[in-house]
């Protein structure tokens, strides 16, 4: 397959998004709207909705989607790995670090390599726990869970959300290469792991790629087990596959999701749910350019459910920076999971181990700039008594809002000039009209969301 037909697949999927979708209309000249274009009610409930991609938006004017750039923090403190193949998990007050050492292996899943294992309480400070697992160089004093070929080139946990779920599987993991294909691992408390079966789960063929990290959850959304793998496309663009399971043991058939841009390779996607809307998938996958030092980047991509991947933002997310050490190959991976490390505040790590910092829900934003701008919905329905938006201002700047009916009609006592201005910074704020916060009135009725905003970002929004 060449650029050209990658190009038209990519294309034919994100078609197949703005159907399924209903991203926002077009109406064209005529003004009757196609059966294609005719958007769908949004059945919000009381979800966390993030202005990540198109989905909630019928109509932006003077204001746009914006994607925003991840802060480099001050340097982690203590002991821990670095961040090969990481994965991150937050269960309470821990944070725990799972990532792959080579210890000079000449191959993927080698017999040198280890799966490491390090605690935070909170994200920040960093230890190794002498576990005595596994004797290593002749010692057990060490942090090593895993050390079992090839299982630990890409052994990445998550923390099973399945409702009923038994206490010694509460973790679980795909792991495995070309070798093995992948088997599933279970563990009660992080630490101490075993296979679920002796066979793989998820077979090798010569379309799969097993050598990165196979990245696994429970969908609270889609209320079965998912796995992204990475796969070659056609013309060996590396991409990515997607499966589902019931029981994570039986899987389906691997979809290729082809989410690339003409000539790009997409590699370690890091799918995962978002910790306050876990019904959005969220993918910091690394781009890799092997004819320009095999250099890489990461960017930002979301699916919601199994829609394509949304790819709105194309540019990058993190760029590889001043280091010149970060302009080689492995390295810029972000490890897996986006996790909560203060109250308005959330971190992305990276090798060899950075930590990048966005306030919470701060992907992205549709912003308005010096001129008033707007931003209307699609047709919703919500259930909930309050409107609670994560916004931040200028000093000069403000966020108004409107509920419609419809066909655009303000309803009484919701139109514009009832609401009472937003101005400042707040993750949850609670919207105010003259009559007061309460919209449960409006409850499961159709309505629209007309959003008046000058010198201000909006990310979130949330009827509770």
């Amino acid at each position: 397959m060449n650029a050209e037909q990658s190009r038209r697949d990519w294309l034919k999927a994100s078609a197949a998004l703005t159907l399924s979708a209903g991203l926002a209309s077009d109406r064209g000249s005529a003004g009757s709207p196609t059966e294609a274009t005719v958007p769908r009610i949004r059945e919000l409930g009381s979800r966390r909705e993030l202005l990540v991609d198109s989905w909630l938006i019928d109509r932006l004017t003077g204001t746009h989607l914006r994607l925003h750039e991840p802060q480099p923090a001050p340097a982690l403190t203590g002991e821990a790995d670095h961040l090969e193949y990481g994965t991150v998990i937050r269960e309470g007050d821990r944070f725990r670090l799972y990532t792959r050492e080579g210890r000079g292996a000449q191959h993927d899943g080698d017999e040198p390599e280890v799966t490491r294992y390090c605690e935070s309480p909170d994200g920040l400070h960093w230890t190794k726990p002498k576990l005595g697992l596994c004797e290593i160089d002749g010692s057990r004093q060490n942090n090593v869970i895993l050390h079992e070929p090839p299982f630990c080139h890409n052994f990445s946990p998550f923390l099973d959300a399945r409702p009923g779920v038994p206490p010694d599987e509460r973790f679980k993991a795909l792991a495995g290469t070309v070798k093995s294909s992948l088997v599933a691992f279970v563990s009660g408390d992080g630490i101490h792991w075993r296979k679920l079966q002796p066979e793989p789960v998820i077979t090798y063929t010569k379309e799969y790629a097993f050598d990165s990290q196979n990245v696994s959850f429970w969908s609270v959304s889609e209320q079965c087990y998912v796995c992204y793998f990475r796969h070659f496309l056609e013309n060996r663009l590396r991409s990515v596959c997607r499966t589902t399971s019931s029981d994570f043991v039986k899987w389906s058939e691997p979809i290729a999701l082809r989410p690339n841009l003409p000539g790009e390779h997409l590699y370690t996607t890091g799918t995962h749910p978002y910790f306050r809307a876990p019904h959005l998938y969220v993918a910091l996958p690394t781009r890799f350019y092997p004819d320009r030092g095999e250099s890489t980047d990461i960017l930002f991509m979301t699916a919601r459910g199994n829609a394509p991947f949304d790819r709105t933002f194309r540019e990058a997310f993190i760029r590889p920076g001043l280091d010149p050490a970060r302009w080689g190959n492995r390295s810029n991976y972000a490890a897996v999971n986006v996790v909560p490390t203060g109250p308005a505040e959330m971190s992305i790590y990276a090798t060899p181990f950075r930590r990048f910092v966005l306030r919470t829900d701060g992907f992205s934003s549709v912003r308005a700039g010096a001129d008033m701008g707007e931003m209307v919905t699609q047709p919703l329905r919500f259930s909930g008594q309050e409107l609670v938006l994560n916004y931040a201002t200028s000093a000069g700047g403000s966020v108004r809002v409107e509920i419609q009916e419809d066909g655009g009609r303000p309803l009484p006592g919701f139109a514009l000039a009832d609401c009472r201005g937003l101005v400042g910074d707040a993750i949850d704020q609670v919207v105010f009209w003259a009559g007061g916060a309460d919209v449960s009135s409006l409850a499961n009725r159709v309505v629209r969301l007309r959003f008046v905003m000058s010198e201000a970002d909006l990310y979130a929004l949330r009827f509770v």
